[in-house]
């Protein structure tokens, strides 16, 4: 079976500014190659507050899904702080592989990155 069912992105950071028509924002790319759904649970860590950790999403079989972490709530309505670094644990009930995409709109000349996440188990 290809992928893992934790991984790890150390580097998160929701860009407060955009300039133009595209939004700064974030993503976990996410591919589940298995015949059944992947749940996901994702925690965010900072370093000066608690954990956020009811964001749930779900990845059906045989398909990727882009979760955008400038429009994911919680289960209490709660978005993701933009400005604010954090670090994301993802969680699937099956093996996924995961990817983190940034793009970067502050400026003019935006920028584009994407890593894969470091896998756990």
């Amino acid at each position: 079976m290809i992928g893992k069912r934790t991984w790890i992105i150390p580097d998160g950071f929701l860009q407060p500014k955009s300039t133009g028509d595209q939004i700064s924002h974030e993503a976990v790319c996410v591919l589940n190659l298995t015949n059944d759904p992947a749940e996901i649970h994702l925690t965010l860590y900072f370093e000066d507050r608690e954990p956020m950790d009811q964001f749930y999403s779900e990845c059906r079989s045989n398909r990727t899904h882009h979760i955008r972490l400038d429009k994911i709530r919680d289960r209490e309505g709660n978005e993701i702080p933009r400005g604010v670094p954090y670090a994301i644990k993802v969680d699937s009930n099956v093996p996924i592989i995961v990817q983190h995409s940034r793009l970067d709109t502050s400026q003019e000349a935006l920028a584009l990155f994407t890593t894969m996440g470091y896998p756990g188990n």
